[in-house]
């Protein structure tokens, strides 16, 4: 179990290394092996998929977030059926919903948001809106992380620590998508454009 946080504390530290170097972001000024805070590592991950994702969903036009990949976009004789794919605004509401699921089980505290209710909004306002306010969620429930709670359970072998990663990993699996219903629509991630 120990080699298994350690793994994931290793690999969340790469993470945030290499989204630096893609980012352009210069490297802290801290000697190697300095003990840092949890709270402030993850946050620091955090903020970096906030911004790439933020960008995203304010590059899509209002009038796209009803846009779902579809047959018609492909080559006729893959046989792919696509049934039930998330618009382009369901995924963002998605990603919105999983932000408050994964973080309350970090600091403990519900959202003071309906949740499910985020699962109906359409309105590209409603949507960056409904993102930006569970992005500060996360936040504030990364903030009490400490090096004595980090690896206490959540649930099952899951600590607080694990969870964090999870959540982001979750939602940069996401933004890959939408990264790709945008190109689908003509439009460079901003992320790319750099």
């Amino acid at each position: 179990m120990m080699k298994r946080m350690v793994v994931v504390l290793a690999l969340a530290a790469c993470s945030v290394i290499g989204a630096k170097a893609q980012t352009g972001a210069t490297p802290p000024k801290v000697a190697a092996g300095t003990m840092i805070e949890p709270s402030k590592s993850f946050d620091a991950l955090l903020k970096i998929y906030e911004d790439e994702m933020m960008g995203l969903v304010n590059a899509m036009p209002a009038d796209k977030y009803s846009f779902a990949p579809s047959a018609a976009i492909f080559k006729a004789d893959q046989g792919v059926k696509y049934d039930g794919v998330r618009t382009f605004g369901a995924m963002v509401g998605h990603v919105a919903q999983a932000n408050y699921f994964f973080y309350s089980a970090v600091g403990g505290v519900k959202p003071t948001v309906d949740v499910k209710a985020i699962g109906s909004l359409t309105s590209k306002d409603d949507l960056v809106k409904a993102l930006a306010a569970s992005f500060a969620y996360g936040h504030q429930q990364i903030a009490t992380l400490t090096a004595a709670n980090a690896f206490a359970s959540t649930k099952d072998d899951q600590t607080k620590a694990s969870t964090v990663a999870f959540g982001i990993a979750h939602g940069f699996d996401h933004y890959g998508q939408l990264a790709e219903y945008l190109r689908m629509n003509g439009i460079v991630p901003p992320a790319s454009q750099k």
